[in-house]
């Protein structure tokens, strides 16, 4: 009897042995895979996106010198156009000193910004700029300005623009017609209720035309750009946690919840004998009164 005592009790502890090393282990993974969601940042979110009026930059195809004359001078219908566009966001510790550090490194590529916005509070403050970049700079500006802080996240994209660019140009011919046939109708007579009408078409085409020629002022060659979005997050530095803190930290939990499961195993299995003894007496109880019926 005691021998039997004996085995069951070490082979219940082998298995509550067993869990507490998983629980242990389960800890040790998830302190070195799970992200601090307290001090993270959402570095996956585009400030940007939400900027509806920021001025797009577009540039022209470069062409190497050891192609054809007459390729290497494209006319303005077979250039070929395209939007590039670099994402950086970056953290760190030294938010005024690496502020004035991009300011600096933008001048020296003779870089423009075209868009400035500063949020939050010491400690936790933002720094989001849109800079023009010629496009012979763009790639070395893009690795140089990765070496301020902690670059969290980058992304480059870039998107073939020629078509659109060749439709602008399209439709501002096709307004500039309408207008030369407006004001040719304007030089002949008629009557007065028919000029005013004539009149306002006209301003009406001519604004038209001013707008599309904002649009296609972006794609001239003097205001070439490529666009680099930086986003500068203010943030502590990120210490290395030591193995010794890991396995305290794991030790901590693991007695916790294993304390927990065992009590919850414990009150369960405490619950169902009281209910098996319940069930038990009843029965007793049934068979004395059967037996006193006799």
């Amino acid at each position: 009897m005691a021998s039997t005592f004996k085995s069951r009790f070490w082979r219940t502890s082998r298995w509550f042995l067993a869990l507490f090393i998983l629980l242990f282990i389960f800890r040790i993974i998830y302190g070195y895979v799970a992200k601090d969601a307290g001090r993270s940042t959402d570095f996956g979110s585009d400030f940007f996106s939400s900027l509806g009026n920021v001025r797009k930059n577009y540039a022209s195809e470069k062409f190497s010198k050891g192609m054809d004359v007459q390729l290497a001078q494209p006319s303005a219908s077979s250039s070929q156009k395209f939007e590039k566009t670099a994402s950086i966001k970056t953290k760190t510790a030294e938010f005024e000193q690496d502020d004035k550090l991009i300011k600096s490194k933008t001048k020296g590529y003779n870089a423009v910004i075209q868009y400035e916005q500063k949020l939050g509070q010491k400690g936790s403050r933002q720094l989001h700029l849109l800079i023009g970049v010629n496009p012979e700079l763009f790639d070395s500006f893009y690795i140089d300005i990765q070496k301020i802080g902690i670059v969290k996240a980058t992304e480059i994209t870039k998107v073939d623009k020629t078509n659109e660019y060749r439709q602008l140009n399209a439709k501002k011919v096709s307004i500039e017609n309408t207008l030369r046939s407006l004001n040719e109708l304007k030089s002949k007579g008629g009557q007065i209720t028919d000029f005013i009408s004539l009149n306002e078409k006209i301003l009406e085409v001519e604004e038209k035309l001013q707008e599309m020629g904002v649009e296609l002022g972006n794609f001239d060659t003097e205001n070439e750009f490529c666009t680099v979005k930086l986003s500068l997050y203010e943030g502590a530095a990120e210490k290395n946690i030591s193995i010794i803190h890991r396995v305290k930290v794991a030790l901590e939990w693991t007695i916790k919840y294993f304390t927990l499961i065992v009590i919850a195993v414990l009150a369960v299995s405490l619950t169902i004998f009281i209910f098996l003894l319940i069930i038990d007496k009843l029965n007793i109880l049934k068979s004395l009164t059967e037996k006193m019926d006799k």
